[in-house]
This record gives structure tokens, sequence and C-alpha cells, in this order.
């Protein structure tokens, strides 16, 4: 199996994944720990996929969404952004409503916070 069935079979067998370096619990670098740690303080059940485990995964990924960085998100099967997009769409509202249209459980008063304390 290359790792474009993996990532495709992750991606569709689970709602919220995150491609990242290091794992929801200890991330190892400082953008994966940041959409990690909004995912984890919204609430939100993903599946996490660390690239530093396998360098056909770290450079599959890459080529799989055409986007050149990591952390990656994929919501329901489609590739939402990296750390910059998912920091602009937590603080607009947008991965709420995202969520929301998807299906995706998430802590609504928690999103609210983040937004609160980034105003």
């Amino acid at each position: 199996m290359t790792a474009t069935d993996t990532i495709k079979d992750t991606v569709t067998a689970h709602d919220v994944v995150l491609f990242m370096k290091g794992t929801k619990t200890m991330p190892q670098c400082g953008f994966s720990s940041r959409v990690a740690g909004v995912l984890n303080f919204m609430g939100v059940d993903f599946t996490d996929v660390n690239v530093l485990a396998d360098e056909d995964m770290r450079q599959g990924i890459k080529d799989y969404s055409d986007w050149p960085t990591i952390p990656q998100l994929y919501v329901k099967g489609e590739f939402v952004g990296g750390c910059d997009i998912i920091t602009e769409m937590t603080l607009s509202g947008e991965l709420d409503a995202l969520f929301e249209k998807e299906g995706v459980a998430f802590d609504k008063a928690a999103a609210e916070k983040i937004r609160d304390a980034n105003a």
C-alpha cells in the first residue's frame, strides 16, 4: 500500500484528521501544537497522524494535498488547511460553521473563549 492509499483510507475513515509533527498529546512543532491545541480545547474528536514517524507519509501528505507544509487538517475527507488557515478560521468562526455543517461535535463555548482571548 502506498502512502497515498494510506492517506486516502485515513481521511475517508475518520471525520477529522490532523497530519502533524508529533502526536495530539505530544506535538513536536509549534504549528502542529497550535492546531492540535485548538482541536483539543474545542473538544473535537480527531485522529492524529505523526508524519515524523514515516518519511513516505511526510512527503506523501504534501503531494496528496498539493500543500507544502504540515500540519494539515482534513474534515470529512476534504483538505481544510494548515496552521495559519485553521487559526484564521477559528478566530472568524468559519471553523465552527464547517464543523456544524459537517456534523462534527465540538464545544461552542470553548470556541468562543478562543475568540474572546484573541479579540
